[in-house]
């Protein structure tokens, strides 16, 4: 459930989404800010 719910969260993403990156490398990094982006979010609202 937790990791279908991440799925979820990150295809809010639009790049991720409609995989805008054509090269995987390009694409896995989008994915790497996009979920630092999240994590941040979720630690961000507790402090």
């Amino acid at each position: 459930n937790l990791v279908e719910r991440y799925f979820n969260k990150l295809k809010h993403f639009r790049r991720i989404a409609t995989r805008f990156e054509k090269l995987a490398v390009t694409f896995l990094s989008a994915v790497a800010l996009a979920s630092a982006r999240l994590w941040t979010r979720a630690y961000e609202s507790t402090t």
